[in-house]
């Protein structure tokens, strides 16, 4: 089922997670969305577990700034990451190498 809501993405975070995956993590991943059901989101990874609040984080460790129809695109396996980021699509501020992790930590 493709995902067409941004908010229904975030909801859906934690059935996501793959904890394998995050072995021995502990990073914040800010989400900022733009356009139509746009908003801040921040996912938190930390010994084997995620949280995934609505708003902006104090402390990330790699900022992810798209529009809502990008990151829908996204999860929905119609653009990757790196197309994303290459085409100027996706914007990555701080830990860049952190960022390309996320799919694997969290295969939505």
């Amino acid at each position: 089922m493709a995902f067409t809501d941004v908010k229904e993405v975030f909801a859906k975070m934690t059935e996501a997670f793959n904890p394998n995956a995050a072995q021995g993590l502990s990073a914040v991943f800010p989400f900022d969305i733009t356009g139509d059901n746009g908003g801040k989101w921040n996912v938190a990874v930390k010994d084997g577990a995620c949280t995934v609040n609505e708003g902006a984080h104090d402390v990330p460790s790699v900022t992810l700034s798209m529009a809502g129809e990008t990151w829908l695109a996204m999860v929905n396996k119609e653009l990757n990451g790196m197309q994303a980021f290459m085409s100027g699509k996706l914007k990555a501020t701080g830990d860049i190498m952190l960022a390309q992790r996320f799919a694997s930590i969290f295969p939505v």
